[in-house]
């Protein structure tokens, strides 16, 4: 029997809310599918532990696990526990160790690294100092242990604090996709070019050009689904830049099935921070999961993906270009056939079994 590890230092969440939660769910889903047994430690750092011993009671019987695959948390692996203190520094590095020590071969999607841009990382002094120290832990202890570091993309390898050693190897691996029944609604042609959003607002998430860019522009519409909250602490930021052809809604799940059903392009037209040139989110799989042309900013990771396989539009971030295209587009509704045809393409290279495969060779190979 095939049968691999899977290990996620925070609790797996029964019905994810973001991307970060979903993620973990899917690869283990897809491994299944692939035929084999997952052996899953989840969990504060109690339930973990019980699940470790189990499987190195496991490995000690001469249960044969193919690798051990584990995805990080947004925080540092110490200090993933309610209260956030370190309080089991040794429980999980450790049994990476045992792992290597058994011939088990470890591989790791290291998710994030917002914490290295000081503008995005709002806590305290003495906290950021604090959660510093166990991020740059974490690196150190991957560098000794892993034999391969999974990234969003290969650009965020440029920005980690501290590099992989000859023994690691790093590799890109994207999220997934999973293709959905899509009911297109049969748009005529002096209907409005409609346009999805779907994902959050500040920050990161800077909006505001595009507002500006479809503000009273003719033949053109946006929906904008963020959380509720993010929305009412934003959206002072959007005063004077609304129009009636932009709309605002909070859905999630299967709530948002008609919006996609609706729309005929989705959109990451965001605000290209630095941050943008590696970030991968999850959310642009899930648009071409519904078959939906991506808009996306040059210069950005998703941009790149975009722009390589002919998926939808890029362009430069500014009001002219943005608002150019979506007229051209309007004008020339077949060029939105034409990226779904592209789309509809590269979906069998781009499922979660796709990447599950992609993690069994790279850790493997």
């Amino acid at each position: 029997m095939k049968r691999v590890i899977f290990h996620l230092p925070v609790p797996l969440v029964d019905n994810p809310s973001s991307g970060s939660q979903m993620r973990p769910l899917m690869i283990i889903n897809a491994f299944r599918n692939l035929g084999y047994k997952v052996d899953i430690v989840s969990g504060y750092a109690n339930e973990r532990k019980n699940k470790i011993k189990k499987i190195k009671d496991n490995i000690k019987a001469g249960v044969r696990y193919d690798f051990l695959y584990s995805e990080s948390s947004t925080m540092p692996t110490l200090l993933t526990e309610q209260h956030h203190l370190p309080l089991s520094p040794f429980l999980d590095f450790n049994f990476f160790r045992f792992c290597k020590q058994n011939n088990i071969k470890i591989g790791l999607f290291y998710r994030d690294i917002y914490w290295v841009f000081p503008e995005y990382y709002k806590v305290s002094a003495w906290k950021k100092v604090f959660s510093l120290y166990f991020y740059k832990y974490d690196l150190r202890k991957y560098k000794d242990l892993l034999d391969v570091l999974f990234l969003p993309s290969l650009q965020m390898y440029e920005y980690l604090p501290v590099k992989m050693g000859e023994n690691t190897k790093v590799k890109a691996l994207y999220p997934g996709m999973k293709e959905n029944d899509v009911e297109e609604v049969k748009q005529k042609d002096n209907d409005d070019v409609n346009i999805l959003y779907v994902g959050g607002i500040g920050n990161l998430y800077d909006m505001r050009e595009m507002f500006r860019s479809i503000k009273n522009l003719k033949g053109i519409s946006l929906t904008v689904c963020v959380r509720k909250e993010e929305w009412e602490r934003e959206k002072h930021n959007y005063e004077g830049i609304m129009s009636n052809n932009i709309t605002v809604i909070h859905k999630n799940g299967k709530e948002l099935i008609p919006y996609y059903n609706k729309a005929e392009i989705a959109s990451i037209f965001l605000k290209p921070v630095e941050y943008r040139k590696f970030a991968m989110p999850i959310k642009l799989f899930e648009y071409l999961g519904f078959h939906k042309p991506v808009l996306a900013v040059k210069g950005t990771a998703v941009g790149n993906f975009v722009e390589q396989n002919d998926v939808g539009w890029v362009i430069d971030y500014n009001k002219t270009d943005l608002s150019s295209l979506l007229l051209s587009i309007k004008e020339n509704r077949n060029s939105i056939e034409t990226k779904r045809i592209n789309i509809k393409k590269i979906i069998p290279f781009n499922t979660w079994e796709a990447r599950a495969k992609q993690i069994i060779n790279d850790i493997n190979g």
